[in-house]
This record gives C-alpha cells, sequence and structure tokens, in this order.
C-alpha cells in the first residue's frame, strides 16, 4: 500500500466525469504492434521501491528486464502533486508502457493518459477500466485467497481466541484481504474475535506498533500485521503474528508464521504481452493477482515447519487446491471490517 491512496480524495460520479470528454479521442487510436526488441517501461511510484507493495511491482520490472523483454527505469516517492507532470514527462520520452499507481491522482492521470493514446498505462487503481480511454488498464492487488489461507494458520494457533488486525487505511485493497484472513480464521475456530484498528498512514511503523501493542494489552495473543511495525510488537511481546504482501520471517523467524505473498508478475507478463502484439487495452488486470493465475500464495512456513496443527494444514492443502481448481471461491467484501 502507499501514501498517495487517501479514501475519499475523489468520488466516483466526479471522476467518470471529468473523464469522459478527454477519454473519447483516445478510443479512437489504437496502440501500434511493436517489434520485438525490449519494450521501454517506466514505473512511477509514490514510495520507495524498498516499500511492501511497490517492491512487488518492481521486482517484477527487474525480472522483466533480466531477461530481455523491456528496458526499465522508474522514479520513486513521486508526490501527487508531481504525479501527472512525470508521466506525461515519460510519455514525451518514448516509454512504450508506463506502470504506477494513481491512487490519489485518478482523474488527473487518466486525463493524461488520455493524451498520449499511444502509449500504454498500467496504473493501480480503486477504480475500474474506462473503455473511453482504451490505452489505460489497472489493477490492484487481490491476494485475498492468500489471505484466507492465512487465517486458516492464524486460527488454529490462537490459544485465546483474540486477534488483533492493524491496517493503514479501510479501503478496499486492505478491506478485502482482512475479511478474507477473518473468514479463514473462522474455519477453524467459528468463536475468534478480532480487534481491528486503522492507523491513517501507508508508513508509521511507531503508530502501527503502538496500536499492536493495545492489542495484546487487550488480550490478543496472535496479530494480523498488515502494516510494518506490528510484527515488531509481537516480536517484543512473543506472540506470533502473520504477514501480507511480502514474507517477512526472515527478519522474525520465532514470530512470523505465514504471510500472503502478491506476484505482480502475471500482470506485469501480460500487459507486455498485449503491448507486444499491439492489443492492449482498457482492461480490469486485478484477477492476475488471484491464487489460480499465479498472482498469490502462501509463503513457505520455514521455521514453523512442523509447529502448525495438522488440522489447519490439510485444510490448507485441500482449500488452496480448490481455489486453483476453482471449485472453491473466496468472498471478495471490500466493506470496512469491524471488531467483534
Amino acid at each position: 500500500m502507499h501514501e498517495s491512496k487517501v479514501p475519499g480524495a475523489i468520488s466516483r460520479r466526479a471522476f467518470l466525469g471529468s473523464t469522459v470528454a478527454v477519454g473519447a479521442i483516445a478510443s479512437l487510436l489504437p496502440l501500434k504492434a511493436h517489434a520485438q526488441e525490449p519494450l521501454k517501461v517506466a514505473g512511477i511510484y509514490t514510495v520507495p521501491v524498498e516499500q511492501q507493495w511497490v517492491s512487488r511491482i518492481h521486482i517484477a520490472a527487474l525480472a522483466a528486464q533480466e531477461r530481455g523483454d523491456i528496458e526499465y527505469t522508474y522514479s520513486e516517492n513521486t508526490a501527487n502533486t508531481d504525479y501527472p507532470r512525470v508521466m506525461r514527462e515519460y510519455a514525451e520520452g518514448g516509454y512504450d508502457l508506463i506502470v504506477g499507481e494513481i491512487f490519489g491522482v485518478e482523474a488527473e492521470a487518466r486525463e493524461v493518459a488520455a493524451e498520449y493514446p499511444e502509449v500504454a498505462f498500467l496504473m493501480g487503481s480503486s477504480f475500474k477500466e474506462d473503455p473511453a480511454i482504451a490505452n489505460l488498464a489497472v489493477f490492484d492487488n487481490y491476494i485475498q485467497d492468500a489471505s484466507y489461507l492465512s487465517g486458516i494458520i492464524a486460527g488454529a494457533l490462537s490459544e485465546s481466541g483474540n486477534i488483533g488486525m492493524v491496517g493503514g487505511f479501510p479501503i478496499p485493497e486492505v478491506n478485502r484481504l482482512m475479511h478474507a484472513f477473518m473468514a479463514g480464521a473462522r474455519e477453524m475456530n467459528p468463536d475468534v474475535t478480532f480487534q481491528v484498528s486503522f492507523i491513517g498512514s501507508w508508513f508509521d511503523p511507531p503508530k502501527a506498533k503502538e496500536t499492536a501493542y493495545a492489542m495484546i494489552e487487550n488480550g490478543a495473543d496472535l496479530l494480523y500485521a498488515e502494516r510494518f511495525g506490528v510484527s515488531d510488537a509481537a516480536k517484543e511481546k512473543g506472540i506470533l503474528a502473520i504477514g501480507n504482501v511480502i514474507d517477512t520471517q526472515a527478519d522474525y523467524p520465532d514470530t512470523v508464521v505465514a504471510s500472503a505473498l502478491w506476484h505482480f508478475e502475471p500482470t506485469l507478463d501480460k500487459a507486455i504481452a498485449e503491448v507486444m502484439a499491439g492489443t492492449f487495452t482498457a482492461a480490469d488486470y486485478g484477477i492476475y493477482s488471484f491464487m489460480k493465475e499465479g498472482g498469490s500464495s502462501l509463503a513457505p512456513y520455514g521455521t514453523f515447519e512442523g509447529k502448525i496443527p495438522q488440522a489447519a494444514l490439510d485444510l490448507v492443502a485441500e482449500r488452496e487446491a480448490a481455489i486453483k481448481d476453482g471449485s472453491f471461491t473466496v468472498e471478495i467484501n471490500d466493506e470496512e471490517p469491524k471488531s467483534s
């Protein structure tokens, strides 16, 4: 997640109204097919590339560059006020595909995309694609499948049945992961209760840590670490934690049991192939974060091998197979989760 994504920054009606006119021209000018030389790809990020959400995009781009599909450059710590300008600079610079996150500048970014119809834009967004802007596709990290599985592990390991959950903002991409985690925990303990809190920041480890301390004082014996800082509190108090987006077990070998991982490679690779073929168009790339598409997974148990109840391991294996073959679907619930 990232500092630019501020709830309520733009209404859906205002956003749609501001993009229809500028998008009408874009829909008339399809992208051209490219020869098989590497695509020029630029990333525009509002936070450092080390930040967990953005790091997954960055790692996927580096992998594509390593295999020769793209030439990749990026700008990090780009303020929302500068975002449209940086988009224009890369578009004017001859880049074929621009990847980024426009949660805090939805309308402005789409106006820029409409001005450069032969440049492909793949942008993290809380809104869906607009057919009038044919060269802009959207994505978000729909890793609810892996979050659900991590919840099964949590439900089996919490002895008190009291789990603390610390998030950044109660926005769809956070809410859906929390709800999926909670559903998984209830599979193992229908009576489990949750303490849910949001710190109002994408990066404030001290605040996240203090929030987690309060939950531990209130009886939580396991924490859901959607934000950095939560696992530090768990480590210091000697309880367990479940991670999100990246695997931090190496840093917390006795604390982080499992993590729901996001793999951006399927999303980016699909976009690269479409640009290469000249068939890139307005679409929702969110599906490529689903587990059956290879976009998410449950991290290896590592130091917790042999320490997780077999009943939980069996249910995880059963549900994972069913998710991948389509016989089981994890609910996507974007509503704000509440404490029990």
